[in-house]
């Protein structure tokens, strides 16, 4: 079965196309070195699986699911919202729970990751602070990445570790309540096309709880047996 080896050091013509940027905007280097595209990898029971890939531009976040090769996710953290986008189908919709690695995968403040990640859970589902907690639990390198370890728990199997690599404020490892390790493997510091990170213009948006309220109106529902 192929590997895939993750490399988290930057080129050096990346590198200064970066620094370029970061002194013509007047921003730290960090801030500007999340522009990058890389391989989503799952690696659990000694197999390794090519889960698709994913691109990331500043606050935006864009995956493409080998398991959903009709359409993409796009993440927004900056308002944040989170859509899954069927340009084949003409529509797109609110991501919601129709994929962990939207909850997972999300540019993040290194001051308060914790932040984001609560943020994009409270999309899917409405988050009970009682039993949905987030801590710092140290630092660890990672294939050349200088990362700092978070520890996330959360209710229904939804608890996950995160590896936040500092340069490009974003994770690029996550392992799952069941022990599956998912990791941004070939990263590639490159600029990002903008285009890529938006909702293609003429699609419609569908809203299922519409159309199961439709349903529901209609004939065709029957009213599921009341419990005993």
């Amino acid at each position: 079965m192929k590997r895939y080896v993750k490399t988290c050091s930057m080129s050096r013509s990346a590198a200064t196309f970066l620094v370029a940027v970061a002194i013509l905007a007047h921003a730290p280097t960090p801030a500007a070195a999340q522009q990058f595209s890389a391989d989503l990898v799952e690696r659990k029971d000694e197999a390794t699986a090519m889960l698709g890939t994913i691109r990331v531009s500043q606050q935006k976040t864009r995956i493409e699911a080998k398991a959903l090769p009709d359409g993409f996710f796009l993440i927004d953290m900056a308002k944040p919202a989170a859509y899954f986008v069927r340009p084949g189908a003409h529509v797109f919709m609110e991501a919601r729970q129709s994929s962990p690695l939207t909850r997972m995968f999300v540019p993040v403040d290194l001051d308060d990751p914790c932040r984001q990640w609560q943020a994009i859970a409270q999309l899917s589902a409405p988050v009970d602070l009682a039993t949905w907690q987030c801590q710092r639990d140290g630092e660890e390198a990672i294939a050349g990445c200088n990362t700092d370890v978070y520890r996330i728990e959360a209710p229904s199997g939804l608890s996950f570790t995160g590896w936040v690599d500092r340069a490009r404020r974003f994770p690029v490892q996550i392992k799952t309540a069941d022990g599956t390790v998912i990791a941004a493997d070939r990263i590639r510091d490159e600029p990002q096309p903008a285009q890529i990170f938006e909702v293609p213009a003429g699609l419609r948006r569908f809203d299922p709880q519409a159309l199961i309220r439709r349903i529901q109106q209609s004939d065709v529902w029957v009213e599921p047996p009341a419990s005993q």
